[in-house]
């Protein structure tokens, strides 16, 4: 009998910590998926202009294309498949290109990472979060009256501003008067 009961304690010292022990691989196995989901979920930082103005004004042998642009904007999103064409043709080439979001700040977690990651955007998206157009609009181009689509092309001290939307062609048009 005394065989019988230790046994059987045994068992169940022995059941209890496989449980434990698949209680924690679960844990870890949860912890693993919070974290990929957390990699895979696209960063976009946030500026106001001031810390935003420096991708305008590099002084290196890339040609930079900047894009305002915003997912609430139909023309702006028709024209983002050529920008995501254009980066991947020639992001080899010396070209950068930057998509700066003119989203409201409420919508940068759901609906612009949603949108980034839905349409798999793979350029280099940055939202611009500066309530104060009057005084950083003309700092982009002294034209433009706020409308977008818009792109800012340049290299070096040359530099061109189009207040349109673009094909691919276009686009890859006026990234070669640069390279």
């Amino acid at each position: 009998m005394r065989v019988f009961v230790l046994s059987l304690v045994a068992m169940l010292l022995f059941s209890c910590r496989n449980e434990v022990k698949e209680e924690k691989e679960l844990v870890v196995n949860n912890e693993a998926s919070e974290k990929i989901e957390q990699v895979q979920e696209p960063f976009v930082p946030s500026y106001d202009f001031v810390g935003l103005e420096h991708i305008f004004n590099k002084k290196d042998d890339k040609v930079h294309v900047i894009n305002f642009w915003a997912t609430w904007c139909k023309p702006c999103v028709e024209e983002l498949p050529y920008f995501e064409k254009l980066n991947a043709e020639y992001k080899d080439r010396d070209v950068e290109l930057i998509l700066v979001s003119l989203d409201l700040p409420k919508q940068i977690n759901k609906g612009l990472k949603n949108f980034i990651e839905k349409k798999d955007i793979q350029s280099e998206v940055i939202h611009l979060n500066d309530p104060d157009q009057n005084t950083w609009i003309p700092k982009v181009d002294p034209h433009w009256d706020g409308a977008i689509p818009a792109t800012v092309i340049y290299k070096g001290d040359k530099k061109m501003f189009y207040a349109k939307s673009f094909t691919y062609e276009e686009s890859e048009k006026a990234v070669k008067k640069y390279l």
